[in-house]
């Protein structure tokens, strides 16, 4: 079984998991996501591998990271991933990518991300509920942090925070690649 086909099942087993705890139903979750009851079904029934985006959508609208979509197992209080086990969830052909490094609960979805962008390259993101945060750390190159429609420039060695409730993109409009670390904490669905 590839890698693919192992993701799509835990996302299918973990979705309809985590919806039926919440205690919501196919519709609900559909209208709390803004994705579609026909693309729910057919990720419960692991029939697709939708988008990043629209993982996060449903991670968000569940309370829960994208790591505890795709492997709900508790294990001890400390884990580590090895690197091999980070997961690549979105690319591109030029070479830009992210990976999922490490999530948790705590005590809503907190995640850390590592991105590669190459030169002229960017990634949008949609909004996430509100009271979710985002750290940024740039290692390599410059990143422009655009944050409801307002540009930003954070240069290799330096951080930038912000509250991820509106749209917003991460790109390199330099011309060497941008590497950056990324955490994102998403508050408890009540």
């Amino acid at each position: 079984m590839s890698d693919l086909d192992l993701l799509t099942q835990s996302l299918a087993r973990n979705v309809k998991r985590w919806r039926t705890e919440r205690g919501f139903t196919l519709d609900a979750l559909a209208a709390r996501a803004g994705v579609s009851r026909g693309m729910l079904i057919q990720i419960e029934q692991a029939r697709t591998n939708p988008s990043i985006g629209t993982v996060v959508k449903i991670g968000d609208a569940l309370g829960i990271s994208v790591t505890t979509l795709l492997d709900y197992e508790r294990g001890p209080k400390v884990r580590v991933v090895p690197a091999e086990q980070a997961v690549r969830l979105w690319h591109t052909d030029a070479g830009s990518y992210n990976r999922l490094l490490a999530g948790a609960e705590a005590p809503g979805p907190l995640e850390m991300w590592d991105w590669h962008l190459m030169p002229g390259e960017s990634s949008p993101s949609d909004p996430h509920p509100s009271g979710t945060v985002e750290i940024v750390h740039v290692t390599a190159g410059e990143l422009t942090l655009t944050v409801d429609g307002i540009e930003h420039r954070v240069p290799a060695g330096a951080s930038a925070t912000f509250e991820a409730n509106t749209p917003h993109t991460y790109a390199n409009e330099g011309h060497v690649p941008m590497d950056m670390l990324m955490t994102v904490s998403v508050p408890a669905v009540h």
